[in-house]
């Protein structure tokens, strides 16, 4: 079993980063809106993506399936890619890599008939540092979810989008009185702090 399980997730950490559906075919009445908040969010994301990995912190995509439940995370990747320049610039900029975790959802939360828990349960992860779009729907779902399963919330406010402004405030407002989020903006995100806190939470339960 041990095997099984470091093939499944080969990575440990007590802080993992999640990239909620920026992979898109942009093909819904809001696109425009969307992607114009989206893409300096994503740039944003790729810097941020790119701390954690010195860091030692896995990136996880989770995305909307697009096409038939028996495509997987790359034929996905090709439609998107195929159907909107905006699917590809953003694919481009922030698309994943081979050593990241890619999951396709059926909802709106990442975790509903998902591998998410599972994966994170590998990993080891504490906390969550949620991104992606949109901010008031499937990050909003997800981060739900992960309050609920007492993951600690790290979703930096200029790394998710809405079609609009007003949603992504409401959403915001929600992360910070709801979900006790921290909503920071994604520079001051600092990796070591995260495990610096997540083995004295842990330090604290074994002494209990």
């Amino acid at each position: 079993m041990k095997s099984q399980t470091q093939k499944l997730a080969p990575d440990y950490s007590d802080t993992v980063l999640l990239i909620l559906d920026l992979i898109s075919d942009f093909r819904f009445s809001d696109a425009a809106g969307l992607f114009r908040a989206a893409l300096p969010a994503a740039k944003r994301i790729a810097k941020l993506k790119a701390r954690a990995r010195r860091a030692g912190v896995p990136a996880i995509y989770v995305n909307d399936n697009y096409g038939r439940w028996r495509s997987d995370f790359g034929e996905v990747m090709r439609l998107c890619s195929r159907s909107d320049e905006r699917a590809a610039t953003l694919l481009e900029l922030i698309g994943p890599d081979k050593t990241d975790y890619c999951i396709l959802k059926p909802k709106h939360s990442g975790f509903f008939a998902t591998a998410l828990d599972t994966v994170l349960g590998y990993i080891g992860a504490q906390n969550l540092v949620l991104t992606g779009v949109s901010a008031n729907q499937c990050v909003l779902f997800t981060a739900n979810d992960a309050y609920v399963r007492e993951y600690r919330l790290w979703i930096p406010r200029d790394c998710i989008a809405s079609a609009t402004r007003r949603e992504t405030q409401f959403a915001l407002q929600y992360f910070k009185t709801e979900l006790k989020a921290d909503v920071r903006p994604s520079a001051r995100i600092r990796f070591s702090q995260m495990h610096r806190q997540a083995r004295a939470v842990h330090t604290r339960a074994r002494r209990r």
